[in-house]
């Protein structure tokens, strides 16, 4: 891998994740259940306990500095799915960010809540133990094309801060 797409990666990763926590702080603003850091810290923590899956991740026991970890996990993830979009579309990419391969490559990487960190954290497969499985995944589903359309903001205000 070029150093030039790890850098980029690492900063489109990072702008494109504080302009999603927008998108996150505006949901929360009007009402809506948003994603729960300390979960996510509590999820990640419990790694360390070789504890990958949990019944019900609300119940398991609290973990310290859970919420920092989760915000850390949150932020790590942008940036490996920045890397991906980079790997995937190239150096080129950056000199001219195309917001489809963004939007696609977002929306891909929605495989990774659904199929992965649900059912590790208690809620199934696409959220199948949960009240409302489809309106649930729909959402991520949203979440991750709006981070997609992040990805693509933080490439074209990077290249016009150049």
């Amino acid at each position: 891998m070029k150093v030039t797409i790890l850098y980029n990666g690492v900063l489109v990763g990072l702008v494109a994740t504080m302009l999603f926590d927008g998108w996150l702080w505006g949901q929360k603003q009007l009402g809506l259940k948003t994603l729960n850091f300390a979960y996510l810290g509590r999820w990640f923590a419990h790694f360390t306990q070789m504890k990958f899956v949990h019944d019900n991740i609300g119940k398991s026991p609290a973990l310290t500095h859970e919420w920092g970890i989760g915000v850390a996990g949150h932020y790590a993830i942008g940036i490996l799915i920045a890397e991906l979009l980079l790997l995937a579309c190239g150096e080129q990419w950056m000199r001219e960010p195309e917001i489809g391969a963004a939007l696609v490559v977002g929306m891909l990487t929605v495989v990774f809540p659904l199929l992965i960190m649900q059912p590790g954290m208690g809620a199934g497969i696409a959220f199948s133990k949960t009240p409302q499985p489809f309106m649930n995944s729909l959402k991520s589903l949203l979440n991750h094309t709006i981070f997609g359309l992040c990805m693509f903001l933080a490439a074209e205000l990077m290249n016009l801060l150049r």
